[in-house]
C-alpha cells in the first residue's frame, strides 16, 4: 500500500494533479472498475475490447491533461483514440468514483 500511495503521489504530481488529492488504494479502484463494468472491455495489461489499463497509463505518460481527458471519456464515452469500436458513457458513474479508478490506471493499475 505504501508503494501505491508514493507512485500515485508521483503520477499525480506529473500529471498536474492537485496535492490535496488523496492516494488511491489498487483494491477500492479496481472494485470500483469491476463494478462499473471496465473490466468487461479492459483487462489490466491486455487488449480486449479496449486497450489493457497499462496501454493507456503508457500512451497518456507525460501528459499534463490526462486525468482531465481520461475523466472525460470515462463520463461521456468516446471513439477513435484506439480505433473503431465506441468506448460508452458512464453517466451514473460518480465523478469521485471516476477520478480514483482515472488516477490507478494512470498509476499503471497496480494490483496491489
Amino acid at each position: 500500500m505504501v508503494r501505491l500511495i508514493v507512485g500515485a503521489a508521483i503520477v499525480a504530481a506529473s500529471f498536474g494533479v492537485f496535492a490535496t488529492e488523496q492516494p488511491v488504494s489498487s483494491a477500492n479502484a479496481m472494485a470500483i472498475a469491476r463494478s462499473n463494468a471496465c473490466m468487461g472491455c479492459h483487462a489490466l495489461d491486455r487488449k480486449l475490447v479496449g486497450p489493457s489499463f497499462q496501454q493507456v497509463a503508457e500512451k497518456y505518460k507525460g501528459d499534463p491533461q490526462a486525468s482531465a481527458k481520461l475523466e472525460n471519456k470515462v463520463k461521456s464515452g468516446g471513439m477513435g483514440v484506439w480505433g473503431s469500436i465506441p468506448m460508452p458513457s458512464h453517466p451514473k458513474m460518480s465523478d469521485a468514483d471516476i477520478k480514483t479508478v482515472v488516477i490507478w490506471i494512470l498509476a499503471g493499475a497496480p494490483q496491489k
